[in-house]
């Protein structure tokens, strides 16, 4: 009995191990396969973060387009995702896939929605901003030009 209670925490050290290995080989092995439904056309992510075209695939290199006459050599494992066709017009061309063919239209306010006759205003009236940059030296006060002096800054700023 006391044998079975010493033995217990590495058997389930191993169980713990095992796991681990097997989650990280599937995660690899979807990887791998990402990689190899790269075809010319695709638009790819790289693990730099760079957004591209692929221009061709050979073995173990990607041949990516990176805009007009900018053609890039990469390592196929250097590929960080192979990217949806919507997902990549979106991200590098800023287009939007529409949404509108597929669902119904929902408003942009609510005002659109209360069945009120009253008018809505459009803006708050003469709203007094809050200017939070420097302020010019004209705007300074003239006591404290004259406060102010040049620091001495090669460390003998009061030394004779």
């Amino acid at each position: 009995m006391n044998s079975l209670a010493t033995l217990l925490p590495f058997i389930v050290l191993i169980g713990a191990m095992i796991l681990m290995t097997r989650s990280a080989k599937k995660k690899q092995q979807a990887a791998v396969d990402m990689r190899n439904q790269m075809q010319p056309g695709s638009g790819v992510r790289t693990i730099g973060g760079m957004y591209a075209t692929v221009k061709e695939v050979s073995e173990d290199t990607v041949l990516l387009d990176a805009g007009p006459g900018v053609e890039l050599l990469f390592a196929k494992n250097s590929i960080g995702a192979v990217l949806s066709d919507d997902e990549y017009n979106r991200i590098v061309h800023g287009i939007e896939h529409d949404l509108k063919a597929d669902a119904d239209s929902v408003p942009d306010d609510a005002s659109s929605l209360a069945e009120t006759d009253a008018p809505v205003d459009a803006a708050p009236s003469e709203a007094k901003s809050v200017d939070l940059g420097k302020k010019d030296a004209a705007e300074e006060p003239a006591e404290a030009k004259r406060d102010e002096e040049p620091k001495r800054t090669d460390g003998d700023a009061d030394a004779k």
